[in-house]
């Protein structure tokens, strides 16, 4: 299993509106049928440059599932925030590959 991150960092200026964007985006992203479930998280640091950090965690069905989102996808879902937002964001994609999951239950 693979997680697809994107981390973004938005300008004060611009954050309620990206906030609201982004709501509607993770789902458009979801409809590429690459992904089995989308996490948004909001980064709990202060930023040198300042704005707003958030991380979005695609869970990704396979390895080829992501490729396939890059070939077929991730350009144009990619533009879309670039064009609406230029530069009171900045964004960057690592890729995470999960080794083990745990889980805990108390009684």
């Amino acid at each position: 299993m693979y997680i697809y991150n994107v981390t973004v960092n938005i300008d004060d200026s611009a954050h309620e509106e990206w906030l609201i964007w982004i709501k509607q985006h993770i789902p458009t992203v979801l409809a590429t049928g690459k992904f089995e479930k989308a996490t948004l998280t909001k980064v709990l640091v202060d930023e040198e440059m300042g704005g707003q950090t958030y991380s979005i965690q695609y869970k990704s069905y396979s390895r080829e599932a992501l490729d396939a989102y890059y070939k077929e996808d991730a350009d144009k879902l990619r533009n879309e925030g670039l064009k609406k937002f230029a530069d009171k964001m900045l964004a960057f994609r690592t890729e995470l590959q999960i080794v083990d999951e745990y889980s805990v239950t108390f009684k």
